[in-house]
């Protein structure tokens, strides 16, 4: 995979690697970059997930209706 920056965001990264900067090399930055965007994603749908959870387990029972596996299957699909 190849990546070209120039300008700016060149120069940002130059100061980030080698001697001076964090990492050893730009291989090893760009990996961080991605693993940290691939957790704050996943933290992202997470907080969805328990905002959906707490907001369902906030309304009152007498909302809640039985569906069957497949009506939330379906309803999940869109």
């Amino acid at each position: 995979m190849t990546v070209r920056l120039s300008g700016p965001l060149s120069e940002f990264v130059a100061t980030n690697v080698g001697e001076q900067g964090d990492y050893e090399n730009i291989s090893e930055y760009m990996r961080d970059l991605i693993r940290r965007d691939k957790a704050r994603k996943e933290q992202e749908a997470f907080d969805r997930l328990k905002a959906e959870l707490a907001h369902a387990f906030a309304a009152p029972e007498s909302s809640y209706r039985p569906l069957s596996a497949a009506e939330v299957i379906a309803r999940n699909r869109g």
